[in-house]
């Protein structure tokens, strides 16, 4: 009887942590995501800096630029120094980010906020996550991951949704008032930051030299483990599919007459639509299979492109949830895919590789779709989108799927 008590000591010591971590790591990907300017910026851009849509996706490329650059090392050095210390370090850039643009007033000064930003967002990318992972492998529940991912993730978009929902009021009321607020938000989550746990970290082989290490992580997940990097590549395609319209749906929205107010409104449904899917993204997973599952983003993506660039309505914007839907969906599962076939070594690298063939493939095409847009018009790109989406996306899904068969039979 003696023995009975102890064991439940020994069960409330292992599960309050991991509790209390995720819901400090939920409360994060909130704050985190919680981007009181990012309903208003393209317009804030055009308006109050005097862009162009060209200059604009140039803008995207300088962030994706620096989240290139620093994508990986930034995943690097979180699985050698910790994960909570890179967070703590994403959100001092994150304040240093949103502080330049209350000085910004020419291309270039917003081209040094969203560098700033860009590292930021780099030593967030794998740490969060891979943080989650090691929570629940430490109190021994990791079969909860792809469950736990999408609440993380919908807490992410709520959080959105909320900084977007009173978006176009603050810009109407002052056009620096969503970018102050910000600063504060960054200044919540450094706090939260501070006080995660991070479960120790099993001791691995010495490394000799780093460079040589980090090396042989991304020859691993790019050569090695075929699953691993068509994983990276379907991902890469998904992301892209959901990103580009992040940054036209704004000017599509004034073309077709849709009120400023309604900007932020708009922009909250469209996150509350990535949180819903997200939530429940284990469940469609289990009732479609992975198989439907690609099919469904296929059918998702090109519908959606399609809707955009064949309609101009004041409703058209609609078909944009299209692509927050395959977002929301998309996101848990194939992270689970990639945790699963990292170690604790190489589980933040693995991420953050992930993340960088994403901007890798953004810095490559988005200013030729940004030069489409601009002398085409929007609805072209959109179609040119859906047509391209709708070649690359079946090859990459068919890789993805043969490997993981192989997987499962090894």
């Amino acid at each position: 009887m003696s023995r009975q008590p102890s064991r439940i000591r020994a069960a409330l010591h292992s599960f309050l942590p991991m509790t209390s971590n995720i819901l400090k790591l939920n409360i994060f990907a909130a704050l985190k995501m919680m981007l009181f300017p990012m309903a208003i910026i393209t317009v804030f851009w055009k308006d109050q800096i005097g862009l162009s849509l060209s200059e604009i996706l140039l803008v995207n490329v300088f962030f994706s630029a620096a989240n290139l650059l620093m994508e990986y090392p930034s995943g690097y050095v979180s699985d050698q120094l910790g994960y909570r210390l890179a967070l703590v370090i994403a959100c001092l850039f994150g304040i240093g980010g949103w502080t330049a643009y209350l000085f910004a007033h020419t291309f270039w000064h917003v081209i040094g906020a969203e560098l700033l930003l860009g590292v930021c967002y780099a030593f967030i990318s794998g740490s969060d996550n891979a943080l989650l992972y090691e929570t629940l492998r430490a109190g021994g529940r990791t079969e909860l991951y792809t469950r736990c991912d999408g609440r993380m993730a919908g807490w992410a978009q709520i959080g959105e949704a909320c900084g977007a929902l009173c978006a176009g009021l603050m810009y109407v009321t002052a056009p620096l008032l969503p970018f102050m607020v910000q600063i504060g938000v960054w200044g919540i989550a450094l706090a939260v930051s501070l006080s995660l746990h991070e479960p120790k970290a099993e001791k691995g082989p010495k490394i000799t030299s780093h460079l040589s290490e980090a090396l042989r992580i991304s020859r691993y997940g790019l050569v090695e483990k075929k699953l691993l990097r068509a994983t990276m590549l379907l991902g890469m395609l998904l992301g892209l599919a959901s990103f580009y319209p992040v940054w036209l749906v704004q000017p599509f929205m004034q073309q077709c007459g849709v009120p400023v107010a309604w900007f932020g409104p708009v922009w909250a449904g469209a996150n509350l639509m990535v949180a819903l899917c997200a939530y429940h993204s284990h469940k469609v997973l289990a009732v479609l299979g992975l198989r439907r599952m690609c099919l469904l983003f296929l059918v998702l993506i090109v519908a959606g492109y399609a809707g955009l660039g064949l309609t101009s309505m004041v409703g058209s914007f609609l078909f944009y949830f299209l692509l927050t839907a395959m977002r929301g969906l998309q996101g848990p599962i194939l992270r689970s895919f990639l945790q699963q076939h990292s170690t604790r070594s190489m589980r933040a690298s693995i991420l953050s590789l992930h993340n960088l063939l994403f901007r890798l493939g953004y810095v490559v095409s988005g200013p030729l779709v940004g030069w489409v847009s601009d002398t085409r018009g929007l609805q072209t790109a959109f179609l040119a989108l859906a047509c391209a989406f709708a070649l690359l996306l079946p090859l990459a899904a068919r890789s993805f799927l043969r490997h993981q068969m192989e997987s499962e039979e090894l």
